[in-house]
């Protein structure tokens, strides 16, 4: 079945009126065949079962199409969509077409444990509107030992302003959040600037609109690293200079707080790589004597040693 995004993620397709699950887990994907197969897997093996899949292919030239083929299951339903390499896109689209209650996110080379879905709900049904958790990092395709997490730390109020001063505390493929509350704020940002940091971007949306984060002790979701991401430090300060814009209230909160903001930190090493000397000592030199975590001083003490002799050596060249 083929289905394209529209301008909207209110607009509700007629085939909404059929079944409604409790869970809609939305799994966008794009030429990971065999990894798509392990991840619904793992959806089908969970102890709770009131839910559905849709799965948003980018038109993949793999084998996709017959992975999902092979599932004789009516709760798992299949939709294409050209997204120009937003995955937000696809997320939206899948939102759109969601049935559940609570929406899951799943990206396609994740995957969860069987009492995933069942741990989540249990907290929605009690008092979380976003639940989330720690994760197993997985940088091997045969690993079987599983020790490093992807770690997640409990909000504190304002969660907006927690999130922006402390970093993103939530890793995308353990959320389950309540579907009305992505509909309120119109779902995902679209935008290119918001490329790789559109997750952080909604957690922060919906923190805003006062809804109420739970982070559970278990560790439900292997998160794949195997396959070697590499930042880009020029996206990173486009992509925080549109995420100020965006949230800039809560930014300016969050550069007053005890540990100073995380953002901060991350723009001035981008800046650094990109031998923007100035502005790199310009975001490192707040953290100097801070209440940051020791990491975070130690990186950032680094950082401006490194970037005040760039600047030397940039000024005795000018001359």
């Amino acid at each position: 079945m083929s289905e394209e995004a529209s301008n909207s993620v209110l607009s509700t397709p007629a085939g909404n009126q059929l079944r409604r699950p409790l869970v809609s887990v939305i799994i966008p994907t794009f030429n990971r065949a065999q990894d798509l197969a392990r991840a619904l897997e793992s959806v089908s093996n969970q102890s709770f079962d009131d839910w559905e899949v849709i799965v948003v292919d980018n038109h993949s030239i793999d084998d996709t199409d017959l992975v999902v083929a092979k599932y004789r299951d009516d709760r798992m339903r299949f939709f294409k969509i050209h997204n120009k390499g937003v995955i937000a896109v696809s997320r939206n689209l899948g939102l759109r077409l969601a049935r559940g209650r609570y929406v899951a996110f799943l990206d396609s080379d994740d995957w969860w444990d069987a009492e995933k879905l069942a741990q989540s709900v249990n907290a929605l049904e009690s008092s979380a509107d976003v639940v989330y958790h720690d994760a197993w990092l997985v940088c091997k395709s045969n690993q079987a030992i599983f020790y490093r997490r992807a770690k997640t730390w409990a909000l504190r109020d304002p969660a907006a302003v927690d999130l922006i001063a402390r970093g993103n505390a939530l890793v995308n493929s353990t959320v389950v959040v309540r579907r009305d509350l992505l509909v309120q704020i119109g779902g995902l940002c679209e935008t290119p600037e918001m490329v790789a940091i559109e997750d952080y971007d909604i957690w922060v949306r919906l923190a805003e609109v006062g809804a109420r984060f739970m982070r559970l002790s278990s560790v439900l979701t292997y998160y794949w690293i195997g396959g070697g991401n590499n930042s880009n430090p020029r996206q990173l300060l486009t992509n925080s200079e549109a995420f100020v814009k965006r949230h800039y209230i809560a930014f300016e909160f969050a550069l007053k707080a005890p540990e100073t903001c995380w953002l901060e930190l991350a723009r001035g090493e981008a800046k650094f790589h990109i031998e923007d000397y100035a502005g790199a000592i310009q975001s490192l030199l707040p953290y100097v004597g801070s209440k940051a975590h020791w990491s975070w001083q130690s990186k950032a003490l680094f950082l401006l040693l490194r970037a005040l002799i760039g600047a030397g050596i940039a000024s005795l060249r000018a001359k």
